[in-house]
């Protein structure tokens, strides 16, 4: 159960006061599997047995809070902080590493400024199937899963939803600018559609070095649920990758989950990614297969295998298998 603090704040000018709710939350998730890579180009082959943090979802503890200001306006913060749970290290040695923002929210929408998740993060993996872990293979072979997720220094604004239709536009200024160059930035944008069995989302984000091409990331995603099985599509497309003019990658993942029971859900994918001349002229493919059996309402346990394979030309197969069980746990 989550642990909410119910503080009264009064001010002191008016005599007003006004309900503020704090929680404290996390989300603990650890894998036990082996792992084998293997190196096209050199010919070197690893197997290693790991215990690692974030199979499915990453490893995290957080603060948040909201305030009543009236009139159904409040306002909110959050504190999220990543760590891996087989050492205890605290990810990309950040204080917040994950969120750190504070905003607003009403009927007009939510809007956050500071360090969250772009318009683009929010619909990315929506849409993946093996429930979008470190076992889809969408997550080992796509290009376009290597964006900026929480770049900092953003201002975000989310819609409410209408009938199913919701929207976000994030804007995340860079502050490098320089008396020979200007900032950086990541402009991103998302809308979503869910209402019945259909769900489909789409995504665009582009990452202006200020010195450089930009990069241009497209997610389009969908899914439909039949009763027995949900049907679950992914289109992704990456321009000028590595900020290289004309250098473009195409993918797509089709997937299916179907849930055997209340608690136990199967779940396989297939996932391709091709890039053109210039960015290599590579393809990637890449399939698995995983399943959930939820325990109680805040933990389940899992476990799958994938197989991933990337071409590169004139060497050997680059590859990439993971056979894996893990449980996660929330608070």
């Amino acid at each position: 159960m989550k642990k909410s603090l119910i503080a009264l704040a009064v001010l002191a000018a008016s005599g007003a006061s006004f309900a503020q709710s704090v929680t404290l939350y996390g989300l603990a998730d650890i894998w036990f599997g082996s792992v084998k890579a293997t190196d096209g180009v050199t010919g070197t082959s690893l197997s290693q047995t790991k215990l690692d943090s974030g199979g499915v979802n990453g490893s995290r503890w957080g603060v948040k809070g909201s305030e009543d200001l009236g009139g159904g306006l409040k306002a909110n913060f959050k504190f999220e902080q990543g760590f891996k749970l087989d050492d205890g290290s605290a990810a990309a040695g950040q204080a917040f590493s994950r969120e750190a923002y504070v905003g607003f929210s009403g009927g007009f929408g939510e809007v956050k400024l500071g360090k969250v998740w772009t318009a683009y993060d929010d619909v990315s993996g929506a849409s993946n199937a093996v429930f979008d872990s470190a076992l889809a293979p969408m997550n080992n072979v796509f290009a376009s899963t290597g964006y900026a997720g929480n770049p900092g220094n953003t201002i975000y604004y989310a819609t409410p939803s209408f009938s199913g239709f919701s929207g976000a536009v994030s804007y995340s200024l860079g502050e490098n600018k320089t008396a020979v160059t200007s900032a950086s930035s990541v402009t991103s944008v998302s809308l979503s559609y869910g209402a019945g069995p259909l769900a489909a989302q789409f995504g665009y984000q582009v990452e202006d070095t200020a010195v450089a091409n930009d990069t241009k990331f497209t997610r389009l995603g969908g899914s439909y649920d039949f009763g027995v099985a949900t049907a679950k599509a992914t289109y992704g497309k990456v321009t000028n990758v590595g900020n290289v003019s004309g250098a473009d990658t195409t993918e797509y993942q089709i997937g299916v989950d179907f849930p055997v029971s209340a608690a136990l859900t199967v779940s396989a994918s297939y996932a391709k990614s091709d890039d053109n001349a210039k960015a290599g002229d590579q393809s990637r493919t890449g399939y698995g297969v995983a399943v959930s059996y939820t325990l109680s309402k805040r933990t389940f346990v899992y476990g799958g295998y994938t197989a991933n394979k990337g071409t590169n030309a004139g060497f050997g197969d680059d590859k990439l298998d993971i056979l894996a069980v893990g449980v996660q746990h929330r608070f």
